[in-house]
């Protein structure tokens, strides 16, 4: 049987047609014939036939103002396009493997591995295992909600030409529906014409949570449910998913999330997941019709449904006027009920998710002992699911400032009560704070914020709010607390301090609020060891955390650390640093829970999720994992229902058997002569990346060579691109520093100094064999490499050559040889010791590249041609920025 109707060829060339046809309609005839012959001239040069770009260049030299905005136009829908016929092609390839049993990575493969082991290791790796992903409003998505929800209509008529039978005339009814979404997506401008505000960036996340993994979470739990019935019998599979977000609630370097921002994202979400419940009643409410003289519903429903009676008392006679001899119904529409009433002045309406689940449980055991196992399972068991899965909260979320902003506030709220904090040393802060905590009386009003400058008001009206939501909301919707930039005990304890001056700890014996301590820079993760010995030897925090159940997150920054340290120094540090953090959590007897903050991109973390958490140390692997998810990271994964549901069964399938390693083989077997390997090829890298930025002129030449002024003013997101607004290296942030190298083809964050590292280390007597033995049997390297073969794929220096152009002459003398000659051996030596001709291992990967690369060379073209003019009309400015969306739609990569 062919599940298929089409491939991704024939995707591909349908789309572009049509969009040729749009475009010959939208524009003219000779707007269409110059797109065909820059396009002709830019697949004639990569298949060969042409030996140089000369005659694509001067075409485009050529071009008024307004076919450059046509072209931009043209390839920048066009990969639009392209990435949804990509995302078609490996929708077909996990069906088919779902067919063929071929499917590799997913629960039932977890399963396979687990079958053999006794059933008590299995419940307790089940037991364990927590995967968390977090949903950040970083500024990494370039594309508008508007565009992304065309792109989607447009996804879902592809998805129906593919998978069902259709007649011709329907067919053609489809075509014609295409042609307009089409058309319609090439009328709407491309380029934000202001600055998304923190609500828009929390409504984006709420839609991949409510219309795909609402849904397909519930999917995987049965998936793995029936996998292991058929090896095991009477395992209790509990809570293995929590999602969280950030986006409208994340402060760092974002004055725009205000109290008021972070309200309204909590109230929208509770609105959205109790509508679904509703909906999810309502169908059970269609299917439950048994007849009470056919069954015996048991005394526990029967229980239930008499203090529903006494509950609601107004709704029960309508109840049972509408249900007379229909129990289930009667009780589904009782239900219903508490739901309306949730946050309702009126009684009897749910406290929390865990008594609407209670119910579903009581629906469910009746149900079972009058046969009805199949609707349960098909029926009741996904819903209740969901309710685990997703509270009343639908994600909850997480507070995130800088730790400079807690310790300002903390020293002018103290100074107030005499107190100068400001002057004290570290073990004279931890001793203040801590007596402060433990102390039952307030030390200081945090809704008193008269006379202090912004930077406290802030914070202390967040605090005020945080005791407010926890109590309107329930403690699950907001109860972590990041700090950016931790670098001492003292970081931690003043969150602690002013949690706790706000009702939200009460010492000894209650915590509302994880406080977790973000480690990104060297000095923190070499000194963490320190830090938290320093917390968990701390009676306040201590005692806090003991009231958390003993669990304690610490958040990775691999933006940062690899923007400061390079690729090679940063992973090798990261790698090394969380067995560090595992050790002293396990001296202290402590959970650890790591949350992984991985941006989109190969030089922020990102990457296959499913490599990166098997190739985590066994030692910190505890079974629970949070990580970060950003940008266009979320539409590639969470977009399309049947991706999204293969994303999160491989991130179990990784946990689930990363989990069962570790109880196993608590330290994986790593050769000393490897670690003292990577011991000095990431010091060499560490020194030749730190010397490259640290030498004169090149924050100009990075300025001149890449598009980041542009990229400042996209509007991406709403918060700032830098910092303090300087240019300087340090202070950007590092999504803009890894956006600006994609977009000139030279993706130097994910790659540099990889080749002096590993060069340093054959010079010091090592050798290719070792290297090589380290890749075939050591994961972490493996993951380092092969995601350093895939920005090194993705980068085309002859193109980076006409970004160079743009630098002063001495500028790009001085840098762009050097950053050829460390590409040019990272080349080599990643395709040697991986034993492979090309630098991907995955062949789908190369045809994606040959078929993007023709049409992302004239953005990279047009972009080079309108950076070098020096005065830009505003319809120039906006044809720039709108090669930097198509780029970034062409590369699938922004930060």
């Amino acid at each position: 049987m062919s599940l298929h109707d089409r491939d991704v060829r024939q995707d591909v060339r349908e789309l572009g047609a049509l969009l040729g046809d749009v475009l010959e309609a939208q524009s003219s005839t000779g707007a269409f014939d110059t797109v065909e012959s820059v396009r002709e001239a830019a697949i004639d040069y990569r298949r060969g036939e042409r030996t140089d770009r000369d005659e694509l260049a001067a075409e485009l030299e050529g071009l008024t103002p307004e076919l450059s905005s046509v072209v931009a136009r043209a390839f920048t829908t066009y990969f639009e396009l392209i990435n949804l016929a990509e995302e078609r092609e490996r929708v077909r390839a996990v069906r088919r493997g779902e067919q063929a049993g071929t499917l590799s990575d997913g629960v039932r493969e977890a399963v396979e591995h687990l079958a053999e082991d006794d059933p008590e290791l299995v419940q307790q790796v089940l037991d364990d295992v927590i995967v968390e992903p977090t949903f950040t409003a970083h500024p990494t998505e370039a594309r508008r909600k508007t565009v992304k929800a065309k792109l989607r209509s447009v996804a879902g008529h592809l998805e129906t030409l593919d998978e069902q039978r259709l007649t011709d005339d329907e067919v053609a009814g489809l075509e014609r529906e295409l042609e307009a979404e089409v058309t319609s997506l090439w009328q709407t401008p491309q380029v934000r014409d202001r600055q998304p505000q923190p609500t828009d960036e929390a409504r984006n996340v709420q839609w991949y949570l409510e219309n795909t993994l609402f849904d397909v979470t519930a999917d995987v739990y049965a998936d793995l449910e029936d996998a292991l019935g058929e090896s095991f019998a009477d395992l209790d599979v509990g809570k293995l998913f929590e999602f969280r977000s950030w986006a409208g609630s994340d402060r760092d370097g974002n004055p725009f999330v205000t109290p008021e921002v972070t309200t309204e994202t909590l109230a929208r979400q509770r609105r959205v997941v109790l509508e679904r419940y509703r909906d999810r009643l309502k169908a059970l409410s269609g299917i439950l019709s048994q007849d009470v003289d056919r069954l015996d519903v048991g005394s526990r429903f029967e229980a239930s449904l008499a203090a529903d009676r006494e509950r609601l008392p107004g709704v029960v006679d309508e109840a049972e006027s509408r249900y007379p001899s229909e129990p289930y119904r009667q009780k589904l529409k009782l239900m219903r009920e508490r739901l309306d009433r949730v946050d309702d002045v009126r009684p009897g309406g749910y406290e929390d998710a865990s008594g609407l689940a209670d119910d579903l449980d009581v629906v469910a055991g009746s149900l079972r002992a009058n046969g009805g196992e199949a609707i349960v399972d098909a029926h009741v068991e996904p819903t209740r699911r969901q309710v685990e899965t997703f509270g009343f909260s639908l994600a909850s979320l997480d507070l995130r400032d800088h730790q400079e902003n807690h310790t300002a506030t903390v020293a002018a709220a103290l100074a107030r009560e005499g107190i100068d904090y400001a002057s004290l040393d570290e073990d004279e802060r931890v001793e203040t704070l801590t007596e402060a905590i433990l102390q039952d009386q307030p030390v200081v009003d945090v809704t008193d914020t008269e006379g202090l400058d912004d930077t406290p008001t802030r914070v202390l009206r967040r605090f005020d709010h945080l005791a407010d939501w926890q109590a309107e909301y329930g403690v699950d919707a907001i109860d972590t607390y990041a700090i950016s930039m931790t670098e001492e005990p003292s970081h931690v304890l003043e969150v602690l301090f002013l949690a706790d001056q706000a009702g939200v700890v009460e010492l000894p014996g209650y915590s509302g609020l994880d406080v977790v301590p973000l480690l990104e820079t060297e000095s923190a993760l070499s000194g963490a060891r320190r830090i938290m010995g320093t917390l968990f030897e701390n009676e306040a925090y201590a005692g806090a955390l003991e009231s958390r159940g003993g669990t304690q997150e610490i958040m990775l920054g691999y933006s940062d650390s690899n923007k400061e340290n390079g690729f090679l120094a940063a992973n090798w540090s990261l790698y090394e640093n969380q067995r560090r953090l595992a050790d002293v959590c396990a001296e202290f007897d402590v959970t650890l829970r790591l949350f992984h903050g991985r941006g989109g991109s190969i030089s922020r973390g990102g990457g296959p999720m499913h490599e990166a958490l098997l190739a985590l140390p066994n030692r910190t692997v505890t079974g629970q994992v949070k990580f970060t998810e950003q940008g266009e990271a979320i539409a590639e994964k969470y977009a399309n229902p049947r991706v999204a549901e293969r994303e999160i069964s491989q991130m179990l399938n990784a946990q689930l058997r990363a989990r069962r390693n570790a109880i196993e083989t608590p330290e994986e077997s790593v050769a000393a002569t490897w670690v003292a390997a990577m011991e000095t090829m990431a010091d060499a890298a560490r020194d030749e990346y730190r010397d490259l930025l640290e030498t004169e002129g090149f924050v100009e030449y990075f300025e001149q060579a890449t598009p980041i002024t542009v990229i400042e003013d996209l509007n991406l997101g709403s918060r700032p691109a830098s910092r303090s607004g300087e240019r300087s290296v340090e202070d950007l942030r590092a999504i803009p520093w890894v956006f600006s190298w994609t977009q000139s083809r030279c993706i130097l964050p994910g790659w540099y100094a990889l080749a002096t590292g590993i060069d340093a280390y054959l010079d010091d007597g090592g050798d290719v064999e070792t290297l090589q033995e380290m890749y075939d049997s050591w994961p972490f390297f493996r993951s380092t490499l092969d995601n350093a073969a895939l920005s090194l794929a993705r980068t085309d220096l002859e193109i980076t050559t006409h970004y160079a152009e743009l630098a002063d002459e001495d500028l790009r003398e001085r840098f762009f040889p050097r950053v050829s000659a460390e590409y040019e051996r990272a080349t080599d030596l990643v395709t040697t010791i991986a034993d492979r001709e090309t630098l991907y291992a995955r062949d789908w990967f190369g045809e994606s590249l040959r078929r993007r690369n023709p049409y992302v060379d004239p953005l990279n073209l047009l972009q080079t041609r309108l950076l070098a003019r020096s005065h830009r009309t505003d319809a120039e400015e906006r044809t720039l920025r709108l090669t930097v969306k198509g780029i970034a739609a062409g590369m699938q990569n922004t930060g």
